[in-house]
């Protein structure tokens, strides 16, 4: 970076205050991983991700929200509790499972957790099911007990992907967890929990540099809903305080109706809006989710915020055009 911001780029650029931030943006991504990491399927389904991880990172609900998203992308899902040392545990996820009308394959308490994942692997290929997520047993912290355990779990579920899901809070707690986790059970990649708070990614970079095991997922919220597909340009954005259009855009798009838009503005159009319609708006507005989290990502439409060409590939191909640049 310093010898980007150094050399003859910026110096020849109008800009200079532009053309830093600018840099550091693409070095941000670079870190990041450049390009979105997606999961990897089998060839032969049903596909098998094991989630791993601490007490209180919000393992099992990220189970049923991974599972919710790759229902509504229309593959058949099948949860498994694991989690054999937690009884409360195994409720939560059969109660997620209802709500969200996905199956959840569970046993007693008593039966050890390889055994219960070997049955669940019979149960889904019985279902057809296409993916089975597996939420495994969890600590307070890191012991020998629970890495034997991961290890008797993975050799009896063969798993396609092995994600750890931490909490994006914790900073450097969650490196030294991921570490831990990738020398023992060899991870295939992260989920990042909580990024809907006051972390804006200092865990995902340093999580990323020090493992090298790419971000898969981040939650942004309590809602089953509130899980997204990792981009590092849309990080990166949000660490430099440069809002996240691209995800407001998607937010919209899957809350709004094209059709009743259309309607509507013709509505404002001949002067027949009435309240009726405005509330309708305002229950759109409220299922993409909490104003300050669609301010935080709408930053970049602000007015008046100067304007330089990014690295933005993700945004071309999407026709997201120029992107935004604080001018320091």
């Amino acid at each position: 970076m310093r010898e980007r911001s150094l050399g003859a780029e910026v110096q020849q650029s109008l800009t200079p205050g532009q053309q830093i931030v600018k840099i550091v943006n693409e070095e941000l991504i670079a870190i990041l991983g450049g390009e979105p990491s997606r999961l990897v399927a089998s060839s032969q389904p049903p596909s098998v991700v094991m989630l791993v991880g601490l007490q209180g990172s919000g393992k099992t609900t990220t189970a049923a929200k991974l599972a919710n998203h790759l229902k509504r992308s229309g593959q058949r899902p099948l949860l498994v509790a694991a989690d054999n040392r937690r009884p409360a545990a195994i409720e939560q996820l059969v109660t997620l499972g209802r709500e969200l009308d996905i199956p959840v394959y569970h046993e007693s308490t008593s039966v050890p957790s390889e055994e219960v994942c070997a049955h669940a692997l019979a149960q889904a290929r019985s279902l057809a099911a296409s993916w089975v997520i597996v939420d495994t047993a969890g600590r307070l912290h890191i012991d020998e007990e629970m890495m034997a355990e991961l290890a008797r779990v993975k050799k009896a579920l063969k798993p396609d992907e092995i994600l750890l899901v931490v909490d994006a809070m914790t900073g450097q707690d969650a490196v030294r967890s991921a570490e831990e986790f990738h020398s023992r059970v060899n991870l295939t990649g992260l989920i990042l929990t909580k990024l809907d708070g006051d972390a804006r990614g200092g865990a995902a970079l340093s999580i990323r540099w020090v493992s090298g095991v790419p971000i898969k997922f981040i939650g942004t919220g309590e809602k089953l809903d509130a899980l997204e597909p990792f981009y590092p340009d849309r990080l990166a954005s949000r660490i430099l305080g440069m809002g996240d259009i691209l995800t407001f855009i998607e937010r919209a798009q899957a809350t709004l109706d094209e059709q009743q838009a259309k309607a509507l503005q013709k509505k404002v159009q001949t002067a027949t809006f009435d309240l009726e319609d405005f509330l309708s708006q305002l229950r759109a507005i409220k299922k993409m989710g909490p104003v300050a989290a669609l301010g935080d990502a709408a930053r970049g439409l602000a007015a008046g915020q100067p304007i330089a060409r990014g690295n933005r590939g993700e945004a071309a191909e999407k026709g997201g055009g120029d992107h935004p640049l604080h001018d320091p």
